[in-house]
């Protein structure tokens, strides 16, 4: 996450009222659309005290203020265009200065991807904190399916705005850089989660593909669940085709890590990696075979009379 240091640089200014803010929100996306976001606000709020009961006041109104520069400048954003609207009007509408703005986020393409920390954090804290005799795969997807189901309490008319919010990044090089790099260090801190479980150098190709594996995963939900917004799918029916689709690549990429799981459930050292990196070629080499006498024998099925000419 953000830290906090930078915002302790000047006294905590006093943003204005949320009424101030709901009144900006509602030029921008109407009455009905402001409406709904701001109870789905509401709702988040109070999940969030009562993940944190210790919060004090002070953290809590950084919090919030950090919030609602968010969803300002991703608003303003999506209907104005990025590159028409400057950080001071930003802080103009939130009631802080640029300069506060700037403490919480270092640039306009972070107030867009304000939750890209807290994707990092979660994915290399399921790599680290998985369950006894839990695969990676396993691990990773139970922490995304986690995260995910935060979206059944935003309404039907908010979720449609994902695809928005998506050709937004498309469209826009600035965000669409910024994308780009947030996705590069999801992968550098999955290898050294997975570096740091099996006892290897995060540079070597075991942990480095592993990552990028893993991470791929999350493009495909993401995916999806683009996919079916615009298809109409909402509620229940939106989650689980997206956890299929999940599932669907989670299988696939589970044959694919097994020697890398075994590796980090017990086998620790280098040349074990390389042990285990030739049985994995040997045992793609038995399947090619076993795939190749299998059409053989098949072809001999489908053409009998050819297979006895000859």
């Amino acid at each position: 996450m953000l830290s906090l240091m930078s915002v302790d640089a000047e006294p905590l200014e006093e943003p204005f009222s949320d009424d101030r803010v709901h009144a900006v929100l509602v030029a921008e996306l109407g009455e009905e659309l402001a409406d709904k976001l701001r109870r789905v606000r509401r709702l988040q709020e109070a999940a969030e005290i009562r993940r944190h009961p210790e919060e004090g006041l002070r953290e809590r109104k950084r919090r919030l203020t950090r919030q609602r520069i968010s969803d300002v400048a991703t608003i303003l954003f999506a209907s104005r265009g990025f590159d028409n609207v400057k950080v001071s009007t930003i802080a103009g509408i939130v009631g802080v200065s640029e300069k506060t703005v700037y403490n919480y986020f270092p640039s306009k393409e972070s107030m867009v991807l304000d939750w890209a920390d807290e994707a990092v954090e979660s994915l290399a804290g399921a790599i680290r904190e998985r369950r006894e005799g839990e695969s990676l795969i396993e691990a990773v997807v139970r922490a995304m399916k986690a995260d995910m189901e935060r979206f059944d309490e935003i309404p039907d008319d908010l979720v449609a705005f994902l695809p928005s919010f998506m050709k937004l990044i498309e469209s826009t090089p600035p965000l669409r850089a910024a994308w780009l790099d947030m996705n590069q260090r999801v992968v550098a801190v999955a290898a050294e989660a997975l570096a740091e479980s099996a006892e290897v150098d995060p540079r070597d190709p075991e942990p480095m593909v592993a990552a990028r594996a893993l991470t791929g995963l999350g493009a495909v939900a993401l995916s999806a669940r683009v996919r079916y917004i615009e298809q109409g799918l909402r509620g229940r029916a939106l989650r689980d085709a997206v956890f299929a689709d999940l599932d669907r690549a989670a299988r696939l990429l589970e044959t694919g890590l097994w020697s890398f799981n075994l590796l980090t459930h017990g086998r620790r050292t280098r040349q074990q990696v390389l042990d285990t990196a030739k049985a994995a070629e040997e045992a793609r080499k038995q399947v090619l075979k076993a795939l190749r006498q299998a059409r053989a024998a098949w072809r001999q099925v489908r053409e009998p009379g050819r297979g006895a000419g000859r």
